[in-house]
């Protein structure tokens, strides 16, 4: 790992292709508006809504948040994306359902019980859930009672997410975020009780002072919640893009060997305990849909990680939302009284995104194959785009040049051996036309 610069690089995530740091001011509030226009009459789309509010500020996270004590800048918001929602309803084709609805943040539990269901009603009002179709929210185990899960529930959630990070105390209050065993016990099991069945963990590994003991203590502790799926995610220290990590001493950082051994520990502990690994940082439990897409070959990848979601169109609500479309990816302005403006103005708030070229699209695909497969298959890519066979075959035996003995060649194409997958994030970037020296990526492990 070392030899193939495993601890040095630094790669995307690979959460879209090309990534977002490779948007442009070339798509506006029109060419959104023409995307949604465009959208099949009868046909299932996915949809996002953003919740930039917490009540405090993790030091750890570096997602597009606000802090707020006071219910009004919420109330304020939960109005605008009402709004934006009527917009959409004006634009968005008859008969198109949900097949997926997520609410994340921030915190979407910040909003008061009135709220969750007006705005759960104005959705479900222009997109009712197709059959099937799952209603996820992010939850703040810290930020949740009975009432708000009552609304939530009876708006329709079927599956919750919560965050965990760590269990343990000293590295909880390195990263402000102070959230005890009890009180995430206590929040899973009034999930349960609501019927609520289906349950996301997050779990961070390379966070400060974090070492292979208490990793397993965190760990061990996660698996008696019995999560149906878990993402366990790799820090990522980005203090210049993310200034409240400033706030985290990085030479309390393990190291990337380190990080490497925390996950396995880890790895290790989910895989004991009857998880299906999906991808290159998700475990499932064998009931679990995204097992299931894991098995039979539909596992694929989106904003939030991996997904069973087969839809062709996310559709991002609220400041920063990220849309995805045949056509492209479209961004609403990031700030939220930039969003609220354009939003009041009758507008939609498209600020930037990229229209797919031809070769966007076939290496979005192989991207995508390596980090849900581990493996690209000839006749998938042959098929679907206007390529030459050997020209595939001459980017395949480049990637295998540059990463000697971990990649298998033959005629159904390139896999990724067993050994390689940590270099999974760097294989795919072999693949990346875009340059990426001017972005500020986070660790490859």
């Amino acid at each position: 790992m070392a030899r193939l610069g495993l601890f040095d690089a630094k790669v995307p995530r690979y959460t879209s292709y090309p990534t977002a740091p490779h948007f442009s001011n070339d798509v506006d509030a029109g060419q959104f508006a023409s995307w949604i226009g465009a959208i099949r009459p009868g046909s299932e789309i996915s949809l996002y809504v953003h919740v930039p509010f917490c009540r405090r500020l993790c030091w750890f996270c570096a997602c597009r948040t606000q802090g707020t004590q006071s219910e009004s800048p919420v109330r304020a918001y939960v109005e605008v994306l009402k709004q934006e929602i009527a917009l959409l309803a004006r634009t968005l084709p008859e008969g198109v359902t949900l097949s997926r609805l997520h609410w994340g943040g921030g915190t979407p539990t910040l909003l008061s019980p009135d709220m969750m269901r007006d705005l759960a009603a104005a959705i479900l009002r222009v997109t009712p859930m197709a059959p099937g179709g799952e209603f996820s929210v992010e939850i703040d185990p810290n930020e949740i009672d009975a009432a708000r899960l009552d609304a939530l529930s009876e708006a329709g959630m079927t599956r919750a997410s919560i965050g965990v990070q760590d269990f343990d105390p000293e590295i909880q209050q390195i990263i402000g975020r102070i959230q005890s065993f009890d009180v995430t016990r206590d929040a899973v099991e009034m999930i349960r009780a609501r019927g609520i069945k289906s349950l996301n963990a997050d779990i961070l590994f390379g966070l400060p002072h974090q070492t292979r003991t208490r990793m397993t203590e965190s760990v061990q502790k996660l698996l008696s919640l019995a999560p149906d799926r878990v993402a366990l995610y790799g820090y990522a220290h980005v203090p210049w893009m993310a200034r409240r990590q400033t706030m985290i001493p990085s030479d309390s950082l393990p190291t990337p060997q380190d990080r490497l051994q925390l996950f396995e520990t880890a790895r290790r502990l989910f895989l004991w305990d009857g998880y299906s690994e999906i991808g290159i940082d998700h475990f499932a439990a064998p009931h679990d849909g995204l097992a299931a897409a894991e098995r039979n070959g539909k596992l694929r990848r989106n904003f939030q990680g991996y997904t069973d979601d087969q839809a062709e169109v996310l559709v991002g609500l609220g400041a920063s939302s990220i849309s995805r479309f045949p056509q492209g990816y479209a961004q609403n302005a990031p700030s939220t009284s930039a969003y609220a403006k354009a939003v009041r103005t009758g507008q939609f708030s498209t600020s930037r995104g990229h229209q797919f070229k031809d070769e966007d699209r076939l290496r979005g695909r192989l991207i995508e194959a390596l980090m849900c497969d581990f493996a690209i298959a000839s006749e998938d890519i042959l098929s679907r785009f206007d390529l030459a066979p050997a020209a595939l075959e001459a980017l395949f035996r480049n990637a295998s040049a540059a990463f000697p003995e971990m990649l298998d060649l033959c005629a159904q194409g390139l896999r990724i051996r067993p050994e390689g997958k940590p270099l999974t994030r760097m294989i795919a970037r072999h693949f990346d036309a875009y340059d990426l020296s001017k972005a500020g990526h986070s660790s490859a492990i």
